[in-house]
């Protein structure tokens, strides 16, 4: 290799192309030529995983709070910035069925006795209420 075909080192190159990509960058933020979309409908909030609980089992979680919060938007969870309280996201599965956000516990359920006793309650008022 000859002394006239090394004119460039390595790093002159590589600050070259870094500089032109970086130049290449501002000038089209410049001109307007990248669009930022302020169209929010369609942009995911966030990543969000499940930590399985087991009673027994300590599970770890960051100390801080995140800076969303959770609400119940027409039955199903949605994920809310606390920065712009009207910047919903609705929460999903991987098969983008919504996560419901209210749903009857059946620790919650009536026993069966107690029913029958509602029902036959409701039925003597009824009667009660043909006989007047």
């Amino acid at each position: 290799m000859s002394q006239n075909e090394a004119r460039f080192t390595v790093r002159s190159l590589i600050v070259t192309a870094v500089a032109a990509v970086i130049g290449t960058v501002l000038v089209l933020e410049g001109s307007g030529r990248i669009d930022h979309s302020d169209n929010k409908d369609f942009v995911p909030v966030g990543d969000f995983q499940a930590i399985h609980i087991n009673p027994d089992e300590p599970f770890r979680m960051s100390p801080k709070s995140s800076e969303l919060h959770a609400v119940c938007e027409d039955g199903y969870l949605a994920i809310a910035a606390d920065a712009d309280p009207n910047f919903l996201g609705i929460l999903v599965d991987y098969k983008n069925r919504g996560v419901r956000c209210h749903r009857r516990s059946p620790a919650v359920a009536e026993p069966a006795e107690e029913q029958q006793a509602e029902k036959a309650s409701a039925a003597s008022i009824a009667e009660d209420a043909t006989h007047e």
